[in-house]
């Protein structure tokens, strides 16, 4: 049970998960209205609001967050950073609000994000709520320069880009803070997957360095989702509170790094499974039942090596393995009732 605490939370003030059912964000749909009353729907305790794609390119999830980045222009699908006479003094505004902890001037407008704006105007008093953010890895790595070169590789754009997505995330948190006291926040970084080959080139500690910067802005519980093969070690010697992977296609990525989970464990950190598949093809396959199954499976190689199934239970979220936008509309569906069905099965057969 999520218990009631105020905002600046940690894993052990907001009590045990107990495999509460969340998504990762984006959803099939373009009716807002309509993605909104699945969420509500199915995910009344976590809910998290709908990134809609289909809606507008602005809800792409890197063209999501330029909004207020300096000489961001958006090009088709791309951002591309078009220094112009203001540059200076938007880069000058952003160090400064940086400097003073100010997010004011950084929301992410209803534009950009209608179903953020949808679900903070519901009304709705959940156990706790969460928001999303494309990380410093990836969103420094997918914006461009007018030479092409991604910004992540420039020494001062690159180093503007987590200053600016922590302005963003704490902005987003303490508008949902409005609906509940306890957030979560997932920096979403699938450019993770390439840790460590030619696409990207950058440093473990570089890595770490710009998602502890990112981090700063967030009182609550902050994650990290990568939904492939990635070099865990590097996400869990961050302060990340929440681990998301894809525990359908890869469970046993994680479980290679036993040293690296069970110290994350011991400090009360979450793994949250992503074990609902998100194509049409396996989810017809799968029930809340065969599910379990298979959540069981991907946890029993932690068990061997010294932790508690209890505690991965405990301390456990359950998510799709990843966005559900690449389901139909019924797919989604159909994939939040299998994810809250399975929810159900694990707290009737495992809370004491």
């Amino acid at each position: 049970m999520i218990l009631d605490t105020k905002l600046n939370c940690s894993p052990t003030m907001i009590g045990s998960m107990n495999c509460l059912p969340t998504m990762i964000g984006s959803m099939p749909d373009s009716d807002v209205d309509k993605s909104w009353q699945l969420v509500a729907r199915f995910l009344k305790d976590l809910p998290a609001w709908p990134q809609l794609p289909k809606l507008s390119v602005r809800e792409d999830m890197i063209i999501q967050y330029s909004e207020g980045f300096p000489g961001a222009t958006v090009e088709g699908n791309r951002v591309i950073i078009k220094p112009t006479d203001n540059f200076d003094s938007e880069l000058e505004r952003l160090y400064t609000a940086y400097l003073v902890d100010d997010c004011s001037g950084y929301p992410t407008t209803k534009e950009y994000a209608a179903g953020l704006h949808k679900m903070l105007a519901s009304g709705i008093s959940p156990r706790a709520v969460k928001g999303q953010i494309t990380g410093p890895v990836t969103w420094g790595l997918s914006v461009i320069d007018e030479n092409k070169k991604a910004i992540i590789y420039d020494d001062v754009l690159g180093d503007a880009v987590p200053k600016f997505l922590r302005l963003k995330a704490k902005w987003q948190e303490q508008a949902l803070s409005k609906l509940s006291k306890n957030t979560v926040i997932f920096f979403d970084e699938p450019y993770m997957v390439s840790f460590g080959s030619a696409t990207l080139t950058i440093s473990r500690e570089k890595v770490i360095s710009m998602l502890e910067e990112a981090f700063q802005g967030i009182n609550g519980l902050k994650g990290i989702h990568c939904c492939g093969n990635t070099d865990w070690s590097v996400l869990l010697a961050t302060s990340a509170d929440i681990i998301s992977y894809d525990a359908y296609n890869y469970a046993e990525s994680l479980s290679l790094y036993p040293a690296e989970v069970k110290k994350f464990m011991d400090r009360k950190g979450i793994i949250a499974w992503g074990i609902v598949p998100n194509n049409e093809e396996n989810l017809l396959k799968e029930t809340a039942a065969s599910l379990q199954d298979r959540l069981e499976e991907a946890m029993a190689p932690f068990t061997r090596k010294g932790i508690p199934f209890q505690k991965l239970i405990e301390q456990g979220i359950l998510t799709p393995s990843c966005t559900l936008a690449s389901l139909s509309v019924e797919g989604a569906e159909q994939a939040l009732n299998i994810l809250t069905g399975l929810s159900d099965r694990i707290k009737k057969k495992y809370m004491k």
